[in-house]
């Protein structure tokens, strides 16, 4: 066994940044310094990558890095670090592969089994190494070499222990490298370490590979449980901590955000209520987007910043039909009051997602948005449709941009045209606190829009159904459509004396 000087340093419990604020934010301000962690998962999930991060804010902060590699040599690991545009020259490399000396025939060994001189040939240069450089932050990688060399599992476990003794009194902090898909036998190392780190990659079906973590445990400290999304990109690990609406609040006043069209305010009453979300369900076409688009032009104009996430249009259609509805959307891009940010279905994480969002809206990051739309949620769960409770992360979501005092505006397209056999993909009516319907009707031979609210939590609203006009006037709204019976069914009957119908001739609404 190895002997390690004892140390009673009353600053054992330092915290020390893993150089991720992701991660950091996940262990609430990051690793216990002077102990040893267990970095777990599956080839290619980003092992080697959060290790160097690792040492190189160590670096930053002037403390002195070593990284043992029993697998990888020093051209490999500089080549790691040059993709991410990071210079390792300042970190001590313990290169211990096995060279192509061993291939030759006197190199065999003949009395002795090779683990058991290969074993202590290995920690005796890593002991040396850590004895010249003295380093406060050390990386090894891999246990796998470890756990072969040793042959048998009460050899491994010992060795590792004494490693663990050795380097604690030596004041490192310890990161051991290992794959998730080592045998059942080696778990029992998960309680040697003072934390472990889980890191899992999933291939879907169709798009980019989806990455999580989960702190399996951390002696000492509270961190946030469960799954935390992470994407790896040039410069290293983006962690999106998992989204608690519980831990953010902010006072605001309440208010309603109109929509700058009179009769739709009058629809609603007054308009939508800060700090709730509506939901804008229809088939396509019938004017969703649009209506989205009016609440945050007007919002802009009033100097409020919003942000729109489009899913399914791109940015040429989404400017060009905004321009046609007399909008000026592009121009409020420009001047920094509405921020669009296209998402591509094939890429986006649900964690990443979230994060986006809030970014948007926390004043800390400078943008502040006060309206959020999201078009459309099918978009949304057309990009996951292998991640399992999506409808629970939204949720969390709402209450989270809710306790800010955000209005959000969603979309939801409902497959069919006409008629009563609709159907929506995803039934958020019950999460949203307002529910707008826009339907499709037929009369006079053509196709009419209708509009109407059928919930609104906050407070009243008008019951009656209006026909929605979108030209380049803008959004217009008819009458009360009392005249007509069945248009939700989208073949109405005209059971009045007269007809209160907008048409090109005449406006007949506000």
């Amino acid at each position: 066994m190895l002997e390690a000087p004892r140390s009673r340093d009353p600053l054992a419990q330092q915290r020390v940044s893993t150089g991720i604020p992701g991660l950091d934010e996940v262990l609430k301000g990051g690793l216990t310094a002077r102990r040893l962690y267990l970095v777990e998962g599956d080839p290619g999930a980003g092992k080697t990558t959060l290790a160097l991060q690792f040492l190189l804010e160590g670096a930053r902060h002037g403390e002195s890095g070593l990284y043992v590699s029993l697998s990888e040599t020093r051209e490999e690991l500089e080549a790691v670090a040059a993709s991410h545009g990071w210079d390792i020259g300042a970190l001590g490399i313990c290169e211990l592969t096995t060279t192509e000396d061993t291939l030759r025939p006197d190199a065999q060994y003949t009395m002795f089994h090779p683990s058991e001189v290969e074993l202590s040939d290995t920690t005796k240069a890593v002991l040396d190494e850590v004895e010249r450089i003295k380093p406060t932050r050390v990386v090894f990688d891999s246990l796998s070499e470890m756990r072969l060399l040793a042959q048998n599992p009460l050899r491994y476990r010992r060795q590792i222990l004494a490693l663990k003794q050795f380097f604690i009194g030596r004041n490192c902090t310890v990161l051991l490298l290992d794959n998730r898909n080592a045998a059942d036998s080696d778990r029992q190392l998960r309680t040697i370490a003072h934390g472990v780190i889980l890191l899992e990659q999933h291939a879907p079906e169709f798009g980019a590979s989806r990455r999580r973590l989960r702190v399996e445990k951390m002696r000492g400290i509270s961190y946030r449980e469960g799954y935390h999304d992470f994407v790896i990109r040039t410069g290293g690990l983006d962690v999106f901590p998992r989204l608690i609406a519980a831990e953010h609040h902010a006072d605001f006043t309440t208010q309603q955000i109109p929509s700058g069209v009179a009769a739709l305010d009058a629809l609603l009453e007054g308009g939508l209520d800060r700090g709730t979300s509506t939901l804008l369900v229809g088939p396509a076409g019938s004017g969703k987007s649009s209506l989205a688009t009016q609440y945050i032009v007007a919002a802009a104009q009033r100097g409020q910043k919003a942000v729109l996430f489009t899913f399914d249009e791109s940015l040429h259609t989404l400017y060009s039909r905004s321009e046609g509805l007399g909008m000026p959307l592009r121009s409020l891009v420009v001047e920094g009051l509405v921020r669009v940010k296209q998402v591509d279905p094939a890429e986006l994480s649900p964690g990443e997602f979230a994060h986006l969002v809030r970014r948007a809206v926390e004043p800390a990051t400078g943008e502040g948005a006060k309206v959020v739309v999201i078009d459309s949620l099918n978009g949304y769960l057309n990009a996951m449709p292998e991640e399992r409770y999506l409808t629970i992360q939204l949720h969390e979501m709402l209450t989270f941009l809710g306790q800010l005092g955000v209005t959000t505006i969603m979309v939801v397209a409902q497959h069919g045209l006409l008629g009563t056999a609709m159907q929506t993909a995803v039934d958020a009516s019950y999460l949203a606190d307002s529910v707008i319907l826009l339907r499709f009707f037929e009369a006079e031979g053509r196709v009419r829009q209708a509009i109407s609210v059928v919930k609104k939590r906050s407070g009243s609203h008008e019951r009656s159904i209006r026909e929605l006009k979108l030209s380049s006037d803008g959004v217009r709204l008819g009458e009360p459509l009392s005249e007509f019976r069945g248009i939700l069914s989208g073949i109405p009957e005209f059971v009045g004396m007269s007809n209160r119908l907008l048409n090109r001739e005449n406006g007949g609404g506000a």
